[in-house]
């Protein structure tokens, strides 16, 4: 690869949405991200900006091919390509690419990512950075979907048996709410580990006198 041709690969950004399947009304994110990343790092950026911990499997489907973490044992998933040596713009195709992401195989959190708008992003800028989304992630371990929603009417419901347990493990979570802050910081650490191969990139090299 050319230096021309590496500068414009580093420097090529997407649009990707997040939506968590089967949510009314839907949490959602939108973050601009390098189309360099491996899928490893695209799953980093989902968890921070969903405001997932990282504790459970997970797994990526793109046209019918599954990408994720090399295991011992396959736990009954399909066979995998390590997400850390694929690169986002070698699964994307023209126009939109669409990939479905499952983390925690309990609980099953489906996301839909779609990817669009590659374009060339701005070379001073640090990406990835958020856009915008709405509403707060489910707590880990809830039980996916249908527990989490069924948690909610609980605390919403005094007279439910399990109001006083789930009003305790639930303290002050709001569904509503969406703090931006920590995303925002979040993916900055993701970010600043490209700065080093950004500068080994975009900066020319210096001729000895």
């Amino acid at each position: 690869m050319t230096a021309r041709s590496a500068i414009d690969s580093f420097v090529q950004i997407a649009t990707l949405r997040i939506e968590l399947d089967d949510t009314d009304p839907p949490i959602w994110r939108v973050v601009e991200v390098p189309t360099s990343i491996t899928l490893k790092v695209l799953h980093d950026i989902v968890q921070v900006t969903m405001g997932w911990f990282d504790y459970h499997l997970w797994e990526m489907v793109i046209d019918s091919q599954t990408y994720g973490l090399p295991m011992d044992e396959d736990w009954g998933t399909e066979p995998r390509k390590p997400a850390s040596r694929t690169r986002l713009r070698d699964v994307i195709g023209n126009g939109t690419t669409t990939i479905s992401y499952t983390y925690d195989f309990g609980d099953s959190w489906v996301h839909t990512l779609t990817i669009s708008d590659v374009r060339t992003g701005d070379l001073d800028a640090a990406y990835p950075r958020f856009v915008a989304g709405e509403r707060n992630c489910p707590p880990e371990d809830c039980g996916g979907i249908p527990g989490f929603y069924e948690m909610l009417e609980a605390r919403a419901d005094p007279d439910h048996p399990d109001h006083e347990e789930i009003s305790d493990f639930l303290e002050e979570y709001d569904p509503d709410e969406l703090e931006i802050f920590p995303i925002t910081v979040a993916l900055n650490r993701i970010a600043a580990r490209r700065n080093a191969a950004k500068k080994r990139i975009t900066t020319p090299a210096n001729d000895s006198a």
